[in-house]
């Protein structure tokens, strides 16, 4: 079996920023251990595999990372929206529907960025059993807790980019992992990281539905509808965030880095 395959830098406008996801638009059916073994292999935080339905416009879209397949993935689901729109699976200006683990969410292009309607994550102030006044040395503001993560508040956005964490003890006190963030500098509203080392990933480059959560956080913390969001990994990451309800409008672009073809 011959599997094209590509490389798609999520979050970002250059190569070799953002946050990288291999996507496999399939022709053929996979099992799900097939589709867990071309993530092993790829080893990035996701592998997207999309498959048509026979609806047009409507898709199958799984997450995998390389340990486990996954409930929500933003970059990954932008990397799949882009590759499809220039590789004639899916047209310009039309809206692009996933279906997904976390229900029916759309997709649709904006000139050079991508709109995806997500789920927002609700979030609820709760001390952590372990982490108190602060985060391996920098000075805690607030904790608040989500499904199978954390979000830690720290003092400012310095602390967020300085900060080093110990990833055995984060995996400890944490189901999936650990947001920490704080109020940005201009031109972003807020700065972020995401550790996630029971999920396979001790640092995501940028992570889409952490900003879910936040759009959350934030907002009971400022009452803003709308963010411009950094994810200050090595590699950075821009996401424009706008609440509407009980969902969370993710807009960023992305850049097609590798193509290539699988053989099983």
């Amino acid at each position: 079996m011959n599997i094209p395959i590509s490389i798609i830098d999520a979050f970002t406008n250059k190569a070799f920023g953002g946050n990288p996801a291999a996507v496999c638009l399939l022709e053929e059916k996979l099992t799900t251990d097939q589709m867990q073994t071309i993530a092993m292999e790829m080893n990035l935080s996701e592998t997207a595999f999309v498959e048509r339905t026979e609806e047009a416009g409507n898709f199958g879209l799984r997450w995998f990372t390389p340990t486990l397949e996954i409930d929500l993935c933003g970059h990954a689901t932008l990397a799949s929206a882009f590759h499809m729109l220039h590789s004639g699976w899916a047209n310009p200006g039309e809206s692009i529907r996933f279906q997904t683990r976390s229900g029916e969410l759309k997709v649709k292009s904006d000139g050079d960025w991508l709109e995806m309607d997500f789920p927002l994550i609700p979030t609820f102030e709760e001390p952590h059993p372990y982490f108190k006044d602060n985060f391996f040395g920098k000075k805690i503001l607030k904790i608040s807790q989500l499904r199978k993560n954390w979000i830690i508040e720290l003092e400012s956005y310095e602390d967020v980019v300085s900060v080093a964490p110990d990833f055995p003890t984060i995996a400890a006190y944490s189901e999936e992992g650990i947001i920490v963030t704080a109020l940005g500098k201009e031109p972003f509203d807020i700065y972020s990281r995401f550790f996630g080392p029971n999920v396979g990933i001790n640092e995501d480059p940028v992570t889409g539905f952490a900003h879910c959560a936040l759009m959350d956080y934030w907002y009971q913390r400022t009452g803003k509808f709308t963010l411009k969001a950094f994810q200050a990994s090595k590699r950075g990451g821009i996401l424009h965030l706008e609440k509407h309800d009980d969902r969370v409008l993710l807009r960023g672009q992305a850049v097609h880095v590798l193509s290539g073809a699988l053989y099983i």
